[in-house]
């Protein structure tokens, strides 16, 4: 009986695939879900998708600008417009690398170009300021009207105000958009 069992025994764990074995067949066991370190993973992979892309405003909001930005990079890469402006938001006020008003300018141009309405509005103002871009404010004032025409409710408000800058944008925030000379 002993040795009926011990047979038993031999067959039943020689067949057992190893524990490597058991992942490489059933992909990882207990994967990471809903959470950054698998969001990073599937930037990492180069996979985007709409959710994906929507999780780098929490990083953000929430301090990680390292890794909002690398969700907003990819994004904005693979063509989404609203990470092209998150971006620009993030080049402009330095969060996860230096202040950089060129980079903004162009990460709103992008979008503006790929018909984002809020690319569109950004695209003008910095054109109306000069802010990262040469100043044109009669082409700035093209592309807010481009946004007011897609239903951008901000874009309509500064029409009303006669293109009066101000009427948009806190006077906190004239420093950054004055001349530099």
């Amino acid at each position: 009986m002993l040795i009926r069992l011990s047979l038993i025994a031999t067959v039943l764990f020689a067949s057992a695939p190893s524990a490597e074995e058991r992942e490489e067949d059933l992909g990882t066991l207990n994967p990471e879900e809903m959470t950054w370190g698998n969001n990073i993973a599937k930037i990492e992979r180069g996979e985007t998708d709409m959710a994906l892309c929507a999780s780098g405003y929490l990083m953000t909001k929430s301090g990680d600008h390292e890794t909002a930005r690398k969700i907003f990079e990819a994004c904005a890469e693979a063509g989404y417009t609203g990470t092209m402006t998150w971006m620009s938001y993030m080049e402009n006020n330095g969060f996860g690398g230096e202040y950089n008003p060129d980079a903004s300018a162009e990460w709103d141009r992008r979008a503006a170009e790929m018909g984002d309405p809020v690319g569109k509005f950004n695209h003008g103002i910095n054109l109306m300021r000069g802010h990262g871009i040469a100043r044109d404010e009669t082409l700035g004032r093209m592309f807010v009207d481009q946004a007011a025409a897609d239903g951008l409710s901000v874009a309509k408000r500064l029409q009303r105000a006669d293109y009066d800058l101000d009427e948009v944008t806190p006077d906190a925030d004239n420093w950054r958009y004055a001349p530099s000379f």
